[in-house]
Protein backbone atom coordinates (compact mmCIF):
# COMPACT_ATOMS: atom_id res chain seq x y z
CA UNK A 1 0.00 0.00 0.00
CA UNK A 2 2.47 2.25 0.67
CA UNK A 3 3.63 2.53 -3.57
CA UNK A 4 0.24 3.41 -4.46
CA UNK A 5 0.53 6.25 -2.37
CA UNK A 6 3.81 7.64 -2.84
CA UNK A 7 3.53 6.78 -6.94
CA UNK A 8 3.34 10.08 -8.78
CA UNK A 9 0.17 10.35 -10.17
CA UNK A 10 -1.11 11.95 -13.59
CA UNK A 11 -4.15 13.06 -12.37
CA UNK A 12 -2.76 14.86 -9.91
CA UNK A 13 -1.17 17.18 -12.01
CA UNK A 14 -3.82 18.08 -14.65
CA UNK A 15 -6.33 19.23 -11.42
CA UNK A 16 -6.36 22.89 -11.25
CA UNK A 17 -9.01 24.58 -9.86
CA UNK A 18 -10.76 27.44 -11.79
CA UNK A 19 -10.48 31.01 -11.04
CA UNK A 20 -14.27 31.00 -10.08
CA UNK A 21 -13.78 28.48 -7.54
CA UNK A 22 -11.00 30.44 -6.03
CA UNK A 23 -12.61 33.25 -5.73
CA UNK A 24 -16.02 32.06 -4.38
CA UNK A 25 -14.10 30.03 -1.77
CA UNK A 26 -12.01 32.89 -0.61
CA UNK A 27 -15.25 34.95 -0.50
CA UNK A 28 -16.72 32.93 1.64
CA UNK A 29 -14.20 32.55 4.13
CA UNK A 30 -14.18 36.47 4.34
CA UNK A 31 -18.14 36.07 5.04
CA UNK A 32 -18.03 33.33 7.60
CA UNK A 33 -17.72 34.78 11.11
CA UNK A 34 -17.27 31.97 14.46
CA UNK A 35 -17.94 33.34 17.65
CA UNK A 36 -17.30 31.14 20.84
CA UNK A 37 -19.38 31.50 23.76
CA UNK A 38 -18.73 29.19 27.00
CA UNK A 39 -17.40 26.01 25.08
CA UNK A 40 -20.11 26.35 22.11
CA UNK A 41 -19.08 27.74 18.75
CA UNK A 42 -21.24 29.90 16.96
CA UNK A 43 -20.94 30.49 12.64
CA UNK A 44 -22.51 32.98 11.29
CA UNK A 45 -22.33 34.92 7.73
CA UNK A 46 -21.95 38.26 7.52
CA UNK A 47 -24.04 38.66 4.12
Amino acid sequence: MAKIYSENSKINKKMNPKDETISFILNYSKALSVISYKKIKFEAFLN
